[in-house]
């Protein structure tokens, strides 16, 4: 699931090659993943121009000239691609815009879970989950991450994952930041003291501030998305010994979740 660093890689490629690019073409390719009449989604894109590219938690989101918004939310599987049109297609490629630089930004969903959208932007608010969402989870300041942390009951990660909290952070990356701040994702929030929480929150901004330059050097001249997870230091890396103190990395898989941690650096 692309998450924070995997989508400010993308907009940031992005935001470097479509302001000012005329959209030639638009096709609507597989309808299930579209919230918007293919018509309509044909005849606003077509002859658009792209403005600047933004992020709000999970959705990506791409300015228009007309001032509509083409907002696309990849859920699970979504995989965004900038290529040569000579470029062999996915399976599953949902949505391909032709571009007057010669280019085609596309758009491939392996199980079709993804959702995208065209809207005035004024009415950014109605898309589903938008007025739910808790601050993004690069913006939220300090003090707002403790006041906000103290509504939520239950383990860590699971308040960590929840969109309500803050908006962005997923499976992979709550791990991450768990470890660096060396708590056990199976605490109770309520269980916190105030320390821990400070490391919480720091261990937040360490974490993107580190993985997502990482993501982004795969993406050069061409976009052809996939996770990168390579150079995590604890998710998916159970047996495995800890970087920090060698000792076995734990993984529960629970609920279709996959949750790593150290036991030793990350006591309960």
């Amino acid at each position: 699931m692309p998450e924070i660093p995997d989508l400010e890689a993308i907009r940031g490629f992005l935001n470097q090659r479509l302001p000012g690019v005329r959209i030639e073409r638009a096709e609507f390719l597989i309808p299930v993943v579209f919230r918007v009449p293919k018509e309509e989604f044909v005849r606003t894109l077509e002859g658009n121009v792209f403005g600047e590219t933004q992020r709000h938690g999970k959705f990506l989101i791409l300015a228009l000239e007309s001032d509509d918004l083409l907002v696309i939310n990849p859920m699970l599987t979504g995989r965004f691609q900038y290529l040569q049109p000579e470029e062999k297609r996915r399976a599953r490629t949902c949505l391909v815009l032709s571009l007057a630089n010669g280019w085609e930004l596309r758009y491939a969903d392996d199980r079709v879970m993804g959702k995208v959208y065209l809207l005035p932007r004024e009415r950014l608010h109605e898309l589903p989950q938008f007025e739910e969402m808790g601050p993004d989870a690069l913006a939220i300041s300090r003090e707002e991450f403790s006041e906000r942390i103290r509504r939520f009951r239950g383990q860590i990660k699971n308040i960590l994952v929840n969109y309500r909290f803050v908006a962005g952070i997923g499976n992979a990356y709550s791990d991450e930041i768990l470890f660096a701040a060396r708590l056990h994702p199976y605490r109770k929030r309520t269980s916190l003291s105030d320390d821990e929480i400070e490391r919480l929150y720091e261990a937040l901004g360490k974490v993107f501030a580190w993985a997502t330059p990482l993501v982004a050097e795969q993406m050069r001249e061409e976009l052809n998305y996939e996770e990168r997870r390579d150079f995590l230091k604890i998710h998916r890396r159970g047996g495995e010994p800890c970087p920090v103190c060698g000792t076995r990395i734990t993984e529960i898989t629970a609920g279709q979740r996959i949750t790593n941690f150290c036991r030793n650096c990350q006591p309960g």
